[in-house]
């Protein structure tokens, strides 16, 4: 059976909702997000449905040149999965997309993991929590329930490796091949 990719990303759009959570957490990067394309095309998350408004969320698909993501900066981590493993990911992602307006931020589950309470909610995540929820698909990958999953957890996995630092606008389009060719000066790690 074959391999193939996903692509976490890690992000910091510096608003201030953003920064209150840093004060927290003391993390550099508190939102995360997952692609099956190195392109990030299509990037999944739960989040605000409205970049103005914090307060309101749920499940979302994010463009790097759009919205919050505009100006912000970025940790790009790759995973090697199965195929199978692949594609009961993307499998689960669509059925939530195709159900999205079901689905609600979990605001009560933030709160909850501060005091590190696991409390499920039937249709409801946070972005890390909704990471973690689809990672669960690869065996023995998480060690605790996704329920208490914060985005560092998630960047601290041994699987994952960090393949892009820096502007998400600046990440490249194209493969790592493609920028190697072009000599792009960017902070891509391999």
């Amino acid at each position: 059976m074959g391999e193939k990719e996903i692509y976490i990303l890690f992000t910091d759009t510096g608003t201030l909702f953003t920064r209150l959570i840093k004060l927290y957490t003391k993390q550099s990067y508190n939102h995360v997000s997952i692609s099956f394309c190195d392109h990030l095309n299509d990037i999944y998350s739960f989040g605000r449905l409205n970049p103005s408004n914090p307060f309101v969320g749920g499940f979302i698909q994010e463009k790097i040149d759009m919205g919050l993501f505009e100006k912000a900066v970025c940790k790009i981590y790759s995973c090697t999965v199965t195929e199978s493993e692949f594609e009961q990911m993307r499998n689960k992602v669509r059925q939530i997309e195709l159900k999205k307006d079901m689905y609600k931020y979990n605001l009560f589950g933030l709160f909850a993991i501060i005091f590190n309470l696991n409390l499920s909610r039937k249709n409801a995540f946070f972005c890390s929590q909704f990471v973690a929820t689809i990672l669960k698909e690869k065996r023995g990958l998480l060690n605790k329930s996704p329920n208490l999953i914060k985005p560092g957890d998630l960047m601290k996995l041994k699987q994952l490796r960090l393949i892009y630092q820096g502007n998400l606008s600046l990440y490249p389009v194209h493969s790592n091949e493609d920028l190697m060719k072009n000599n792009v000066a960017l902070q891509v790690h391999a």
